[in-house]
């Protein structure tokens, strides 16, 4: 039995099991909702239908978490970035869902972790009262959430000696102490899509992965296997469309501005122990920094980056070496060793499905992505498809009442609480 008290068996997502849902879903029967894309955002969309008592189909053109799901920072985040801009509503959200994740959802995926700020001569003592103070206010924003304090520890400042324990790879030159604080860190993002893509199949929905929606229409959309190339029609009462930074090829009217993440992958032994992690400040920005994350496995993660994309959205992002030589940069900032470029073992991307809000009469104003605000959106096209863009990881499950809300209310389905 699972948790849930629902065998465990109904959880599988087999091939024998792929056949059969999908020779159901397109057999001409009409479902209550079909959603398009299994990303968090989709497996979460198709987990809150099925567990309101809707009839449920999901499919991606791929795999469960192919695409940005798979390449976050695997961090939970809880809005601390968000007071900055004075977003109260998003930084509130993204720490209520954090604490929802780390208490409730998946705390054997989510646990805290621990980051140092380095003072060093690169941040004078305006931005370090300001960063201090900042982390006050995220533990506000704990408070707030009613995240126990067992679950995340308050922040504190460092002295020089209490910072290299944590960090001993930093510079000790200049160095005058740190700022501790706490975030939330996720174990394996695939695995968290994973977790509820069979929770939603326990709960009976139909979940399709390679099958790929060619069309969609507020009554359902045409559909091909992947595998074997034939072609059908899934027919459903509400259609969500979850498929991240590809929803505007999907849907007239939504405009997507793909972001890229870059991150860097070293070994531990390049870069030395880290009981904690690091925010190292960008050179002229008041509220970025760059993530040293280590991992369980002898690996360490360097991001990230905000840099727009242009042109056609590939399936697998490439990493330029403009985003290596940028990250490379401001690690070595910090450090009393700089890391090379032959140190780095690998690189991933990931693209930031934001709801492009400029004014098409604008085509220059916030052409940042950094500048872009992470709020989630749901909007229903004329037609009446629901698309549901923005956000981020920590606020899927968020978004998803809001998604399937609005179909409930949009299609007039017969959705629970």
């Amino acid at each position: 039995m699972s948790l849930t008290g629902i065998p465990a068996a109904g959880a599988s997502l087999s091939a024998a099991r792929r056949s059969r849902d999908l020779t159901e879903a397109a057999d001409g029967r009409v479902v209550d909702v079909l959603v398009v894309g299994l990303g968090a955002t989709g497996a979460g969309a198709a987990l809150d239908a099925a567990a309101r008592g809707l009839d449920v189909v999901a499919v991606d053109a791929h795999d469960l978490a192919f695409g940005t799901s798979r390449w976050s920072s695997k961090l939970i985040h809880g809005g601390l970035r968000y007071l900055a801009s004075a977003q109260f509503d998003v930084a509130h959200e993204s720490a209520v869902e954090r604490g929802v994740l780390m208490e409730r959802t998946a705390p054997h995926l989510v646990r805290a972790q621990p980051f140092v700020l380095p003072l060093t001569g690169l941040v004078s003592r305006g931005q370090a009262a300001l960063a201090w103070a900042g982390f006050r206010a995220g533990d506000a924003l704990r408070l707030s959430a009613h995240t126990a304090r067992a679950t995340l520890p308050a922040p504190r400042r460092l002295s020089p000696v209490e910072t290299r324990h944590l960090a001993p790879a930093l510079r000790p030159a200049e160095l005058r102490g740190g700022l501790l604080s706490w975030d939330g860190r996720l174990t394996d993002d695939a695995r968290l899509v994973t977790a509820l893509a069979r929770t939603a199949a326990a709960r009976g929905a139909r979940v399709l992965t390679r099958v790929r929606a060619l069309e969609l229409s507020p009554s359902g959309a045409r559909i091909r296997d992947e595998l074997t190339g034939a072609e059908g029609e899934i027919r459903a009462r509400a259609v969500i469309n979850a498929s991240g930074v590809w929803a505007g090829d999907l849907v007239e009217g939504i405009r997507v501005r793909p972001s890229r993440g870059t991150h860097l992958v070293l070994r531990s032994q390049d870069i030395g122990p880290l009981p904690a992690g690091l925010h190292i400040p960008i050179p002229g920005e008041t509220n970025r920094f760059v993530l040293v994350l280590p991992q369980d496995d002898g690996r360490v993660y360097v991001g990230l980056t905000d840099e727009p994309l242009d042109g056609p959205v590939p399936d697998v992002p490439e990493v330029p070496e403009t985003d290596i030589g940028f990250l490379l940069d401001v690690l070595g900032s910090v450090l009393d060793v700089p890391v090379r470029r032959s140190d780095v073992v690998g690189a991933f991307a990931g693209l930031r499905p934001l709801l492009d809000t400029t004014p098409t009469a604008q085509p220059g104003a916030a052409s940042r992505t950094a500048d872009i605000s992470r709020r989630h959106a749901v909007l229903t096209s004329p037609d009446g498809v629901v698309s549901v863009v923005g956000g981020k990881l920590t606020t899927y499950r968020r978004m998803d009442e809001d998604a399937v809300n609005a179909v409930g209310g949009a299609r007039g389905l017969a959705a629970g609480p």
